[in-house]
């Protein structure tokens, strides 16, 4: 579902590729056994080729759909200092999401009085740093669109996907971060983001067989 910051980076991608696909809005929870029948993990998204073969990471899509499309349209800078740029956004960013997935997962997956303070705080921690590094990142790009170079990268659609993604599932306030908030709002105001998007929906937790 497009609830998954990982689903919808590759979405936005091929949207902006010219790629169609069909899309089917399993949720993790409530279809994980579907999913499973393609992707052995039960993880979203998993891209399903024409040809049959599967891909079952974002990152791994990503590099996939920039290969076909050729380096002069990748979404992806070719080499140099903005290749480096984009992939250390895109490492905080990712990094940000994992920590605020398993601060979502505690909460939804185990009772309260089994929660680890300790844990959680320490994700916390995690998260509120990589926010405060896209934060400077934002900010030292001032005036400029994007966070790269003089178009749209990956960097942009993961940077927006995942803190949109955590802002919702942590939940999390974004006004101590304004740069990083104002460019992650440009992004989500933009048509192929709103297209690929759905509110955050927790998991349904699933009864383990005995």
């Amino acid at each position: 579902m497009y609830d998954s910051s990982y689903t919808r980076r590759v979405a936005i991608a091929m949207a902006l590729y010219g790629i169609g696909f069909e899309h089917r809005a399993w949720s993790v929870g409530r279809d994980f056994d579907r999913i499973r029948e393609y992707n052995p993990l039960g993880r979203a998204p998993t891209l399903v080729l024409d040809d049959g073969e599967v891909l079952t990471e974002s990152a791994m899509m990503l590099d996939y759909l920039d290969d076909l499309v050729g380096p002069d349209r990748a979404l992806m800078p070719a080499t140099g200092r903005d290749r480096r740029d984009a992939q250390r956004l895109i490492a905080l960013a990712t990094g940000a999401i994992d920590k605020a997935i398993l601060i979502a997962l505690e909460r939804i997956f185990r009772p309260v009085e089994q929660h680890s303070q300790a844990w959680l705080t320490r994700c916390r921690v995690q998260v509120e740093g990589a926010l405060g590094e896209l934060e400077k990142a934002c900010v030292a790009r001032g005036e400029a669109p994007w966070l790269v170079g003089d178009a749209m990268t990956h960097a942009d659609i993961a940077v927006a996907c995942y803190t949109t993604h955590l802002r919702e599932a942590i939940p999390l306030d974004l006004a101590p971060w304004p740069a990083l908030r104002a460019h992650v709002d440009r992004c989500e105001a933009l048509e192929v983001f709103r297209r690929h998007y759905s509110p955050f929906s927790a998991p349904t937790p699933q009864a383990t067989p005995a």
